[in-house]
C-alpha cells in the first residue's frame, strides 16, 4: 500500500518500474469506477451530490492519488460527474433521450461540434506528436485496444473512443485542450447523439473497425514524433466523419422538402 502511494507522486511514479505499474493502475482505477458508478446508478449519489473528497476515497478503498484520479477521469470521461475546479466532483444530471436520426436540427449541431473538432484537434495532434510522454502512448494504445474489444462485445466503444481522444489532448501539454475536451465530454462523439453506423454502406462492426484503424494511425504518428502526419491523420479521421453526416444531412433536407411539397 505504501508504495502504490508513493507511486502517486509525479516524481516517484515517474521512477517507478514501468511493467507493474501498467498492470495495477488500470485495473485498480477501473475498480473504483465500477464502486462509483454503482453507487450513482443505485442512488447514493444522486444528480446533484458532491461526490466524496480524493483523500476519502483514497482512505476507503486503499488507492492512490493517482488511481482516484484516473478514475474520476474515467467518470467525467462517461457523463458521469463532472469536476468543478476549488470546488468538487459532483454527479451529473440523467442524461436526456437522444434524439433519432431523423431529426434535421441534431445532424447540423454534430456538424458544427464537428467543424469545431476538426479546427481543435488538427492542431492538437500535431502538438501531441512533439510533446507525448511514454505513458501518453501507453495510454492511447490501452484505448485503441479498449475499442477493439468494445467492438468484439457489439458495444459502441463511444467511453474508448473518448479516450484515445482525450489521450491526444493531454498529450499537448496545454491545460486548455484538457479543459476543453473535459468539457464537453463524450458529447464530442457523434454516436452518443444519433445513430452514425446506418449512415454508412458498410456494416456497423466493419464502420468502427476503420473508425479505430484511423485512431492506430494516428497514434502511430504521434509516436513518431511526426507532428505533420499526425495532424493530416486527424483531420482526414473527422473529414470523414463530417462527410458522411452532411450527405446525411442533405438526404434528410431533401426528404423534407418533397414532403412539404407534396412530391
Amino acid at each position: 500500500m505504501q508504495h502504490d502511494t508513493v507511486a502517486g507522486e509525479p516524481h516517484a511514479e515517474s521512477l517507478a518500474a514501468p511493467g507493474p505499474d501498467r498492470v495495477r493502475r488500470p485495473n485498480l482505477a477501473e475498480t473504483v469506477v465500477r464502486t462509483l458508478s454503482e453507487r450513482i446508478r443505485n442512488g447514493v449519489y444522486r444528480p446533484g451530490d458532491k461526490l466524496p473528497t480524493e483523500p476519502v476515497v483514497m482512505a476507503e478503498m486503499g488507492v492512490s492519488r493517482t488511481v482516484v484520479r484516473e478514475a474520476l477521469s474515467r467518470l467525467q470521461a462517461n457523463g458521469l460527474v463532472a469536476t468543478r475546479h476549488g470546488i468538487g466532483t459532483f454527479v451529473c444530471e440523467a442524461p436526456s433521450v437522444p434524439v433519432q436520426i431523423g431529426t434535421v436540427v441534431t445532424i447540423r449541431d454534430v456538424l458544427a461540434m464537428l467543424e469545431l473538432r476538426i479546427s481543435l484537434e488538427t492542431e492538437a495532434a500535431a502538438l501531441a506528436a512533439r510533446r507525448r510522454g511514454d505513458h501518453h502512448l501507453a495510454e492511447m494504445e490501452r484505448a485503441v485496444a479498449a475499442f477493439e474489444a468494445d467492438i468484439a462485445a457489439g458495444r459502441s466503444g463511444v467511453d474508448a473512443d473518448f479516450r484515445f481522444h482525450m489521450q491526444v489532448a493531454l498529450a499537448t501539454g496545454n491545460r486548455y485542450f484538457e479543459g476543453i475536451f473535459r468539457q464537453l465530454g463524450t458529447a464530442t462523439i457523434p454516436r452518443t447523439r444519433l445513430d452514425t453506423t446506418r449512415l454508412s454502406a458498410e456494416p456497423a462492426s466493419s464502420y468502427l473497425h476503420r473508425t479505430n484503424r484511423e485512431h492506430e494511425q494516428i497514434l502511430d504518428a504521434i509516436r513518431r514524433r511526426d507532428g505533420e502526419s499526425a495532424r493530416a491523420g486527424m483531420r482526414m479521421h473527422l473529414a470523414n466523419s463530417r462527410e458522411r453526416l452532411r450527405k446525411a444531412n442533405e438526404l434528410t433536407e431533401g426528404e423534407a422538402e418533397q414532403t412539404t411539397t407534396g412530391e
